[in-house]
C-alpha cells in the first residue's frame, strides 16, 4: 500500500499542471533535434541518426523511462529535414506517451560562416493512461484517475544561430496546449500541458592540437515551474574520446562520457546523482545514446557535426 501511495504522489508530480511534463536529457547537446526543430549541421550529404534511452530516477516507484529517436540531414545549403520520435513512459504503463515529429530548417548565411536556422516542427502525440489494479480507500469516483486515451497534433518552432565555434538556440517543441482530463465536478484540469521553451548554447574552445574544451549549457521555461538551468563542461581528446561532467541546479549532478567507436559511429553515457529530497528514493540516473554520423557522398568529414 504504501508503496502505491508514493506512486500516486509521485505520477500527480509528474503530470500536474504546475509542473515540468516534458521529459528530461542530460545529454542534451547530443539530442538537440528533439527540442529544437532548427537545429542545423550544414554538413551536407551527412545523414545523421541517433538513438538515446534514459531510465530516471532508478529505484523509484513508477520512475520515467524514456527513449528518442531521431535523424535528419540537409538536402542543400539552405534547407535540412528531419524527424524524432520520444517514447515516455511512467509507472510501467500507467502513463504512456508518443510524440512523433517531422521537422523542416530554413538555414540564412551570413558572412564569416555564421549562420542562422529558423526550424518548424509538426507531428502527433498519443496519450495512454491505464489505472487497473490501482485500490483506494475512497469508493467515490475521482476523475483524476480515469484511464484515457487520445491522439492530438503538435506544433512546435525555433531558432538556432550557429558558427565553427559556437551555438544559441531558441525553440518551443510544442506550441498547443493541451487537457488531459476536462474541469468536472469541481476538479480544475489535472494533465494539463504548459509550453516549454528552451534556451541552449554551447561553445567549443581549441586548447590544444588534441584537447578541446566544450562546455554547454539548456535552461527550460514552463507557466507554474520554477526555471531549470543545466551547465556543463566536457573534455574531447583527439576527436575521439570525451569526458565532462553537468550540474543541474537544486537536481542533480552528472558525468558524462562518449566515445567514437567507429568514424561513423559514437556511443555515450551519463550518470545522474540526484541532490534533490527525491534522492532519498532513488539510486540515481542512467542515460546512453548512440550516434550515427552516415557520409553519403563519402566526402570524408573527419569530426561529428553534433556540437561541432
Amino acid at each position: 500500500m504504501r508503496e502505491k501511495i508514493l506512486f500516486v504522489s509521485f505520477l500527480f508530480f509528474m503530470i500536474n499542471a504546475s509542473a515540468q511534463q516534458d521529459p528530461q536529457y542530460t545529454q542534451y547537446m547530443y539530442n538537440m533535434s528533439v527540442v529544437n526543430p532548427a537545429y542545423a549541421t550544414g554538413a551536407q550529404s551527412m545523414l545523421d541518426i541517433g538513438v538515446l534511452y534514459r531510465t530516471q530516477w532508478v529505484g523509484a516507484v513508477g520512475a520515467p523511462k524514456t527513449m528518442t529517436l531521431f535523424g535528419h540531414m540537409p538536402v542543400n545549403k539552405k534547407v535540412e529535414l528531419g524527424f524524432s520520435l520520444i517514447s515516455d513512459d511512467i509507472g510501467d504503463g500507467a502513463k504512456k506517451e508518443n510524440n512523433f515529429s517531422a521537422d523542416f530548417a530554413y538555414v540564412l548565411q551570413f558572412n564569416n560562416n555564421h549562420r542562422l536556422s529558423l526550424g518548424l516542427k509538426a507531428g502527433l502525440t498519443s496519450m495512454q493512461t491505464n489505472f487497473n489494479g490501482f485500490k483506494f480507500e475512497s469508493t467515490s469516483t475521482d476523475f483524476a484517475f480515469e484511464d484515457i486515451d487520445f491522439l492530438k497534433p503538435n506544433i512546435g518552432v525555433g531558432a538556432y544561430y550557429f558558427t565553427d565555434d559556437y551555438y544559441v538556440g531558441l525553440s518551443a517543441p510544442n506550441l498547443l496546449n493541451s487537457k488531459h482530463i476536462e474541469k468536472r465536478s469541481g476538479i480544475s484540469d489535472y494533465g494539463s500541458e504548459n509550453i516549454h521553451a528552451f534556451f541552449t548554447g554551447g561553445y567549443v574552445f581549441t586548447l590544444s592540437d588534441s584537447f578541446k574544451l566544450k562546455p554547454a549549457f539548456m535552461s527550460k521555461f514552463v507557466k507554474g515551474a520554477p526555471v531549470t538551468l543545466d551547465l556543463s563542461a566536457n573534455v574531447l581528446y583527439n576527436e575521439k574520446f570525451e569526458f565532462g561532467a553537468s550540474y543541474r541546479f537544486d537536481d542533480a549532478v552528472s558525468a558524462l562520457m562518449n566515445i567514437k567507436v567507429t568514424p561513423a559511429v559514437r556511443v555515450g553515457y551519463a550518470y545522474d546523482y540526484t541532490i534533490s529530497n527525491l534522492g532519498q528514493f532513488n539510486s540515481g540516473t542512467h542515460e546512453v545514446f548512440i550516434l550515427f554520423n552516415l557520409d553519403l557522398l563519402s566526402k570524408g568529414y573527419d569530426k561529428s557535426p553534433r556540437f561541432f
